[in-house]
């Protein structure tokens, strides 16, 4: 069995990592440089860092910032935020980063996802959504950091980006985003069988336990999270020990 990875996220907003509710009521947690280069030495898996008002701003990503994450960190990160071309993607794999992850980007225009796993490798691209339910009982995907509805559905949207190229599919629930209330695990269970890709779970980790149950009843093959991290709650070895005490298979 793969080992399961635990991925500390830094949203980056104004050159500072900040962590928010439900993407609302952000508040800073510190240097993403330093926070990074310290997770990395803690035992995290890989980082993913996001340019959370790139997509609002119209603008691309942080560049200079991935440079100097690449000069500090020795593990693998995703960078995303702002990402609508192949040149944006090449921008900042030219930095350093290992990885990116596309978002509203690729729902605007689906053929970034096909044009970036043709240049680069499916290896190189996570394709990011952030849904939430709606009042019409369905996980409607959402763009631009959340504050846009669109009409598109969480599994039809995760299944066509895999066929399209993404390598891994990052999926946030904006319903649960800084609850701490726990993953939607039943919901990360469907994508995991059917999709023919890695799962990435996001948005609601208040304890170990819940890491846990997303990567085992979820079957998600790495969790993603914040808050726990950024203020120190469980440190990520603290986190792995516990995870192999319920035979879940982590890299220590």
């Amino acid at each position: 069995m793969l080992a399961k990875r635990i991925i500390p996220c830094l949203d980056v907003k104004d050159g500072r990592t900040v962590k928010g509710i439900r993407f609302e009521g952000l508040a800073d947690v510190g240097d993403p440089v330093e926070l990074g280069a310290r997770y990395a030495t803690e035992g995290a898996d890989e980082l993913v860092y996001l340019d959370i008002s790139a997509s609002r701003e119209e603008r691309s990503a942080f560049t200079r910032l991935v440079g100097r994450v690449a000069d500090r960190v020795n593990i693998p990160f995703t960078v995303g935020g702002g990402i609508s071309s192949a040149d944006d993607a090449a921008a900042l794999l030219d930095a350093g980063a290992d990885k990116v992850t596309v978002n509203s980007g690729a729902v605007r225009n689906p053929g970034l996802i096909t044009e970036i796993a043709r240049r680069y490798g499916s290896q190189f691209i996570v394709v990011a959504i952030d849904a939430r339910m709606c009042e019409d009982g369905e996980i409607h995907v959402t763009t631009h950091g959340g504050s846009r509805m669109t009409d598109r559905l969480l599994l039809p949207w995760a299944i066509e980006a895999c066929e399209r190229g993404a390598g891994e599919i990052l999926f946030t629930s904006m319903d649960h985003d800084g609850t701490r209330g726990g993953y939607p695990v039943d919901i990360y269970s469907r994508l995991a069988e059917s999709l023919p890709v890695p799962v990435i779970a996001s948005g609601g980790a208040g304890g170990m336990a819940d890491i846990a149950d997303v990567l085992t009843s979820g079957r998600a093959d790495a969790a993603l999270a914040a808050s726990i991290f950024h203020y120190g709650e469980i440190t990520i070895k603290e986190l792995k020990t516990y995870l192999r005490s319920r035979n879940i298979p982590v890299r220590l």
